[in-house]
């Protein structure tokens, strides 16, 4: 049977540290899909991640403008790429272990849409940091 697991990017922890610990426990039921004779697919969200990527790329830029501004298609895969590594590598620990021989692959995807799609005259998918109202009009003052 082929079967698809999705796992949210705010269940992945607040650090690469913190994701680690997650997706190797994760991966122990993961791998009871695979040992069940499952083909198995793992999609995972990057809400989070993507905005902690830009957050830090900010912040660097604000301390030395060396240091470039990176916009968020880069920011989306590089949070594609280290969260497919922890899985991947949880995935595969965790087939090792149990003298399953598989292959796990990562693979960064990109998605098209249409601008002029009307969802997008009222977002309700936030990404990155939440400010309180002053915070907010604060840095859209700034950055307008």
């Amino acid at each position: 049977m082929k079967i698809l697991v999705a796992v949210g990017g705010n269940a992945l922890g607040n650090s690469p540290q913190e994701q680690k610990e997650i997706v190797k426990n994760t991966a122990k039921y993961l791998v009871d899909v695979v040992e069940a004779g499952n083909s198995l697919t793992i999609v995972h969200g990057n809400g989070p991640q993507v905005g902690m990527i830009n957050l830090g790329f900010s912040i660097a830029h604000e301390a030395d403008a060396k240091s470039p501004i990176v916009d968020f298609p880069e920011c989306g895969s590089m949070s594609q790429g280290y969260i497919g590594y922890h899985l991947q590598n949880a995935v595969n620990a965790e087939l090792k272990k149990r003298g399953l021989n598989k292959t796990v692959a990562s693979i960064i995807t990109q998605t098209i849409v249409d601008k002029n799609d009307k969802a997008f005259s009222n977002p309700t998918k936030p990404i990155g940091s939440f400010y309180d109202e002053a915070t907010a009009k604060q840095l859209a003052k700034e950055n307008d």
